[in-house]
């Protein structure tokens, strides 16, 4: 029987010449796009669900501590942190408080001016760092005052939503010393839900600031050996 014109090779075009029907191809630049998309989608999946870690992780209540430390140290930004930080201090939480991040033309006679009843304790014990701006600074200024001063273990006061990444800035300055965070929280953070619009776009803003921080402490180790590996190779 003579064959017929649709013979096995032609009808098997679709694996071996021509593409089958309803099997398309992507091109490159749709492969791309694809992955693109799909990395998209992880990223903004990991992204929501490390928001959601960070804002059930934010404490809503102050905490009771257990024991005293050698010092404290009150990041400034929020209210009622250095006020609090005082009262730590007078009850022989710490020995010495550090105040970093404090506006230049501030004093410590100012700052005993707001709270009077502690005028004398402010005098002998509290120290003022004017030179940090911002959360890296304050680990920095925090590291030369614990190491001028001995201490092995540090009371960490400042804002509930800012403590997470204070106490990773100051754990990477500070290996060595005992951290005891003192989360202070305000009454608004106490009654508001954190999905109050104000509330979302500042713990939003703080944990995209967290990610960044944490991305930039994994980095810089590298960034380092190479300015290191530079140096030699021009020496």
């Amino acid at each position: 029987m003579a064959d017929s014109p649709l013979s096995t090779k032609d009808a098997g075009s679709g694996a071996h010449g021509r593409p089958a029907a309803g099997r398309p191809t992507l091109s490159f630049a749709q492969r791309i796009l694809l992955w693109a998309t799909l990395a998209c989608i992880v990223i903004g999946i990991g992204v929501t669900v490390g928001f959601w870690w960070f804002v059930w992780s934010v404490p809503t209540q102050e905490v009771q501590l257990d024991g005293n430390a050698d010092g404290i140290v009150v990041l400034t930004g929020g209210s009622s942190r250095v006020a609090d930080a005082i009262e730590l201090l007078s009850e022989g939480r710490g020995r010495r408080l550090l105040i970093t991040g404090v506006y230049r033309a501030t004093t410590a006679a100012e700052i005993a001016r707001v709270a009077p009843a502690y005028e004398r304790l402010i005098a002998c014990c509290v120290d003022l760092d004017h030179s940090a701006t911002n959360t890296v600074g304050n680990a920095l200024q925090t590291k030369r005052w614990v190491d001028n001063h001995r201490i092995r273990s540090l009371v960490v006061v400042t804002s509930n939503y800012h403590m997470p990444r204070a106490m990773a800035e100051l754990g990477r300055q500070l290996p060595d010393v005992f951290l005891i965070p003192f989360p202070v929280v305000t009454d608004k953070m106490r009654t508001v839900r954190w999905w109050n619009p104000a509330t979302a776009r500042l713990l939003l803003s703080e944990y995209l600031k967290y990610i960044v921080a944490q991305l930039r402490m994994r980095l810089e180790p590298t960034f380092a050996s190479k300015r290191l590996s530079d140096e030699m190779v021009k020496s």
